[in-house]
């Protein structure tokens, strides 16, 4: 995979709709922020809000400097955006936080909630970190939770039931995971409730976010979260994922 620059990422990400107009319109962000600062714990992904946040005006503002979406309160419905240089913008401080890890020879745990999607850029970004000297964390077996299991496919966490890998925004699957290790891993990578919860529980914790996704804008805000990613989390071909990735890993100084 050849190593995009900067603007030639920027291009991609707009023309792949992983970042620019993206597929998840207004009204649906709208409804989650509104349902975040109602106090809906479905969407605050682990973290623990409080009542710090009980204005979606202030919710919105957040993902408006974070993310990129419209400011304005008065766009109720139809395209919203993700602005591909605060992506980048991103990209480049989970690359940094990756560096440090590489350096210390951390033990790193990947988990997704979006294993259509996002496996891949997990699986990936392990593989890397563990050619350079990293432990990837293996998790116990047996784990349970949300009446499902807790497994790992490629170095990544992610959550089965009924013979099938299941999207979840649930924190419960890392719950699980960080109660049954012996010690705390000293980075997650991951997504929705796993990264969330992973933060709030005090460990370092990364995530990619879409713009329907405020609680881990807010985490990172407050200090919680190490980075959040603003994305479209599932697009139509996971491989549109990989330049992203290859531009990740070698401002990580992961690519040989």
């Amino acid at each position: 995979m050849p190593i995009p620059s900067r603007a030639a990422l920027v291009d991609h990400l707009v023309r792949t709709r992983i970042a620019g107009d993206v597929a998840t319109p207004r009204d649906n962000n709208l409804s989650h922020y509104r349902k975040l600062a109602n106090g809906d714990r479905h969407y605050w992904l682990g973290l623990e809000l409080g009542d710090r946040w009980r204005d979606e005006q202030d919710v919105l503002a957040v993902m408006a400097e974070r993310c990129g979406v419209v400011d304005d309160p008065g766009h109720r419905a139809g395209q919203d955006t993700i602005d591909p240089e605060l992506t980048v913008d991103a990209l480049e401080r989970m690359a940094a936080r990756l560096r440090k890890a590489a350096a210390g020879r951390e033990r790193v745990l990947f988990a997704t909630g979006h294993p259509g999607a996002l496996l891949d850029v997990h699986s990936r970004t392990a593989a890397a970190l563990r050619a350079a000297g990293c432990e990837i964390v293996r998790i116990p077996g047996g784990l349970t939770a949300d009446e499902g299991y807790v497994v790992q496919f490629a170095d990544v966490a992610v959550f089965e039931r009924g013979a099938s890998l299941w999207h979840t925004h649930s924190p419960e699957p890392m719950r699980a995971i960080l109660g049954a290790l012996d010690t705390a891993p000293d980075l997650v990578v991951a997504d929705h409730g796993w990264a969330g919860c992973a933060g709030q529980l005090g460990v370092d914790a990364m995530g990619y976010a879409d713009c329907n996704d405020p609680a881990l804008f807010i985490g990172e805000a407050e200090g919680t979260l190490q980075v959040a990613v603003p994305l479209d989390d599932h697009v139509l071909d996971p491989r549109f994922y990989e330049p992203m990735t290859a531009y990740v890993l070698n401002a990580a100084g992961l690519l040989n």
